[in-house]
């Protein structure tokens, strides 16, 4: 099969994907307190008992004007030949082969270890800039003491405090150096494709991701223009089909990783879904129907919600499977994916093609939500009708007033409640709300943002 032209690339050190950093080192030097103190939020466990961090963490972070996608990882100990510390030993390496910066975290209150030695040599094996850190120097003399580390052939390392913030501004001025440049303001990003939804294809390995992209590109495609992704392994693919013009970015070659066991292939799914989301409008979540939804499932839909992306649920491989059988599956994948129940599910064969075009629908409707503004006046209009029928209740005996609302952003739909307490509105009405919103303008498919804010007062003078 023919293969379209080749489009043109975005401006010369530019990007559209905010970096990954990633922090690694052994057990127990306080990496979680440091991903907590750069993320400027209380998100990662901490406590002071070797391997408490099991699984990767991620935030949304930025330093100095520039955002960035921070990572926490397990404690690295080569030493060990507990199975646990070996599966994080390998969500390590894959930390490494994906994110863009790491920072190495040591224990700056003890002389480095064996296992710090071998930590500094896995990253002199990686082309990726490092920063090294000495946590825990509370003090001058604890910072002092921190000299140690250099024995390892360092040229520089930060001493800090992840508890109390010391020393966190040099590491800060050093990680915002390894940023990008943020585009100035008023200038636009050279983008052949610009206003094409940007679809990334998500999941679990052997999902069917590649299949429905075999599915798309190959018997009745018009056009297809591959372009180099940001992310290793990932290609952009110009799909137009069926009137529909998207942007493809898929995953699928997180399979053909070297020497990644099972745990490594999940953790790298993660890693991969990520990036993508980073760039794209919408997120197709591909399950094996099959084999069932699972907890990967889950957090990689969590992420797409958090990142504000538009969610179409593939439940593939529906041609293996009985109507009794299929029944269960999207009832189950329900339960697991409570939190977005606006989400539409579509069962579909990548392999057979069936249900491929109800996909591409969804994915159509939930684009047209995720990009909708509704005017003010509409807003009103029905905001009274719901307050008509279900005011807000009583808090702490304070009555709650809302007096009007407007949408303040599109992708995703965001939208601003003035009342007169804020913090007093009942999550159950919250939730009430945003439901209103849904039935009346049709919000299927993407997440809404609601905050409620204060009526600022008028100062007399």
């Amino acid at each position: 099969m023919k293969r379209g032209r080749q489009a043109s690339p975005r401006v010369a050190g530019t990007t559209t994907a905010r970096p990954m950093v990633a922090i690694v080192g052994r057990p127990n030097v306080g990496k979680s307190t440091l991903f907590n103190r750069l993320a400027r939020q209380k998100l990662a466990i901490v406590e002071d008992v070797e391997g408490v961090t099991r699984d990767r963490h991620y935030a949304d972070a930025f330093v100095l004007g520039r955002e960035y996608v921070l990572i926490d990882t397990g404690g690295f100990d080569p030493d060990s030949d507990d199975p646990m510390k070996e599966g994080i030993a390998g969500h390590v390496e894959l930390a490494l082969e994906e994110c863009d910066i790491v920072i190495c975290a040591f224990d700056g209150s003890v002389d480095p270890t064996s296992a710090d030695l071998e930590a500094v040599k896995l990253l002199r094996g990686t082309d990726k800039p490092v920063l090294y850190v000495a946590n825990k120097a509370d003090s001058e003399k604890q910072a002092l003491g921190t000299v140690s580390y250099y024995e390892l052939g360092l040229e520089k390392v930060f001493p800090v405090s992840a508890l109390h913030g010391r020393g966190l501004g040099d590491l800060e001025e050093a990680l915002a150096k390894l940023l990008p440049e943020p585009a100035p303001e008023g200038v636009t990003l050279e983008d052949p494709l610009e206003g094409v939804p940007r679809v990334a294809l998500v999941g679990r390995p052997n999902a069917g991701k590649s299949s429905l992209v075999n599915r798309l590109t190959g018997e009745d495609r018009q056009l297809v223009d591959d372009r180099p992704g940001t992310t290793v392994d990932t290609v952009d693919t110009l799909l137009e089909r069926d009137g529909h013009r998207l942007v493809l970015i898929d995953t699928a070659g997180m399979r053909r990783k070297r020497k990644v066991r099972k745990q490594g292939v999940e953790a790298l799914s993660v890693y991969q879904a990520i990036r993508a989301m980073e760039r794209s409008d919408l997120v197709v979540l591909m399950i094996d129907a099959h084999e069932g939804v699972g907890e990967q499932d889950a957090k990689i839909a969590g992420l797409a919600v958090d990142r504000g992306c538009a969610l179409v649920i593939g439940l593939n491989k529906g041609d293996l499977m009985s109507r009794d059988e299929i029944a269960a599956a999207r009832q189950r994948t329900r339960e697991v994916l409570s939190f977005a129940p606006w989400a539409p599910m579509v069962t579909l064969s990548a392999k057979t093609g069936r249900g491929v075009k109800r996909l591409l629908k969804e994915v159509d409707r939930a684009v047209t939500a995720h990009q909708k503004r509704v005017k003010t006046a509409a807003l009103n209009r029905f905001f009274e009708e719901v307050l008509e029928r279900h005011p807000p209740p009583t808090q702490k005996n304070r009555a709650i007033r809302l007096y009007y609302v407007t949408q303040a952003a599109s992708a995703p739909p965001t939208f601003v409640v003035v009342t007169n307490y804020p913090k007093l509105v009942h999550f159950s009405y919250q939730r009430y709300v945003e439901n209103q919103l849904r039935e009346r303008f049709g919000f299927e498919g993407t997440p809404l943002k609601i905050r409620y804010k204060a009526k600022r007062k008028v100062q007399l003078r």
